[in-house]
């Protein structure tokens, strides 16, 4: 069988993906009024990332760059791993058998077994950091991909707990703490304690990043589990969060009004303005175990 060809720029050996870069570069710049003594910055890094799929056909295997997205460098896999299983194309590690990576470019190969629903990617080719969902030709497209409503028994945590995340989540920002200027993602458990923090540039990415290391590490569904994003909660991450079987997401900020109507469409408990002691809670009250059970 002919092998297809490597795309430009993409060799085809593997290289460490354990290692994240910095995430931060530092930058000349002048201040006004003029300050004697500081002549430098750190900014969020941002560069483009190509995600490639190869599986199995009929006729062979086939190579299908799938996205481009604006990231911070650093865990690319898993953000393309957690991108994947957004759009429902992997469910589980196992939809992977290999993986390949260049100059901000990866390639996931999938299982023999695994044939992917192309048609669920109707989106344009490019996406931004601040806008992972712009892309998508419908809203119909998105939510589609959701099949039922989450289960109500299982998780809960206390409020005490999720007012501690905020603090939790910052000091697993290294680099947000040397810039300002990346959002971060995390996942909690129950007891409120956390198992992954990742950055990057764009929320939606670091929303992938967990997603895609929960799934590499062969911990999906996350049912037992809620999601912490440093800003607002949009559509997109209450989808992504969703498709990562995650029956909770809060937010430091404002959920949009398409987010609620999504969370409440499918039981996830949706929290916002998570700050200063107090939060808000626009769906799925019985999660939290002070609350009473859900109302039949």
């Amino acid at each position: 069988m002919n092998k297809p060809p490597s795309p430009i720029g993409l060799p085809v050996v593997h290289q460490p993906t354990t290692v994240p870069t910095p995430g931060f570069v530092e930058v000349a710049l002048s201040t006004y009024p003029p300050t004697a003594g500081r002549d430098t910055d750190w900014l969020a890094q941002e560069e483009p990332l190509e995600i490639s799929l190869e599986f199995d056909t009929e006729t062979g295997a086939v190579r299908r760059p799938i996205s481009i997205t604006m990231r911070t460098p650093g865990h690319d896999v898993e953000l393309a791993v957690g991108f994947l299983t957004g759009e429902g194309l992997v469910t589980s590690r196992d939809d992977v058998a290999d993986h390949l990576l260049g100059a901000n470019r990866v390639l996931l190969k999938l299982a023999a077994n695994r044939r992917p629903d192309l048609a669920r990617l109707d989106r344009h080719f490019y996406t931004s950091s601040s806008c992972g969902v712009c892309g998508k030709a419908t809203l119909e497209a998105i939510s589609t991909v959701c099949e039922r409503p989450l289960a109500r028994s299982g998780f809960t945590v206390a409020p005490a707990e999720i007012n501690r995340w905020p603090d939790i989540l910052r000091a697993g920002q290294p680099a947000f703490n040397r810039t300002g200027g990346l959002h971060a993602a995390g996942v909690f458990d129950a007891a409120g304690n956390v198992s992954l923090v990742r950055e990057d540039v764009g929320r939606h990415n670091a929303v992938d990043k967990v997603v895609g290391a929960a799934c590499l590490a062969g911990r999906l569904p996350l049912s037992q589990s809620a999601l912490f994003v440093s800003g607002r909660a949009s559509f997109e991450l209450v989808q992504k969060a969703l498709m990562a079987g995650i029956p909770m997401l809060a937010a430091v900020g404002a959920p949009s009004s398409l987010a609620v109507e999504l969370a409440k469409r499918f039981d996830m408990t949706l929290v916002g303005f998570v700050r200063d002691g107090r939060f808000n809670i626009y769906h799925g009250e019985w999660r939290l175990s002070e609350s009473e059970g859900p109302s039949d």
